[in-house]
């Protein structure tokens, strides 16, 4: 078990759940059976989808250092509310600072911006457009109890796969509808309170 990494964006040996990617712009990494727990991964994860890949690196050795936190939107049974958490978009306020968790996802968007760099990619425009963790096979284990009694003493182990695409080409000019698209109540209601004349 351990990281395993691919600048490939899908190969037959090594399959990552996203397709239809433009390996052209894309590179990737992913790891295997790694020793970190799987709901602070998924939601470490989930803070950093769709940022920029210097930014998300940043933010995880921010998150490392205390100054900011991560929210807890799923897994968060428990998770104990921290003024850091409103700053990061959680208006319950729930977030930890799961440092494991965000060594390896930090390593894995390193290792994406090496193989990206190494197909020649801007890496200063590396956005991260797939990160997921999924649930590896539990390691078990034994804890002994009072009374001759013996309960399982699991780990939570996990697969991570991540993909960066470069975003500094032009971006091209959307195909104007002919068709005015309805909108629904709660839209007309968002376009009036961000300013927009017509509703």
């Amino acid at each position: 078990p351990g990281i395993l990494f691919q600048s490939e964006s899908v190969s037959a040996m090594h399959r990552y759940s996203k397709t239809g990617v433009d390996t052209s712009r894309t590179a990737c990494a992913k790891g295997a059976d790694l020793r970190v727990h799987f709901k602070n991964t998924a939601e470490t994860a989930a803070a950093v989808r769709n940022m920029n890949v210097d930014k998300a690196i940043a933010y995880l050795e921010a998150v490392m250092d205390h100054k900011r936190c991560i929210p807890f939107l799923r897994f968060n049974g428990g998770v104990g509310r921290t003024a850091q958490a409103k700053n990061e978009g959680n208006s319950i306020g729930q977030g930890r600072w799961p440092k494991k968790s965000c060594q390896y996802v930090m390593d894995l968007l390193k290792n994406a911006k090496a193989n990206a760099e190494k197909k020649g990619l801007d890496t200063d425009n590396l956005v991260i457009v797939h990160a997921q963790v999924n649930q590896a096979p539990r390691g078990r284990r034994r804890t002994y109890r009072a009374h001759g009694r013996i309960n399982a003493y699991m780990s939570s182990p996990s697969h991570i796969e991540v993909i960066v695409e470069d975003k500094s080409g032009d971006v091209p000019a959307a195909i104007e509808d002919s068709k005015v698209r309805k909108l629904s109540k709660v839209q007309r209601a968002r376009a009036l309170r961000s300013g927009a004349t017509s509703a």
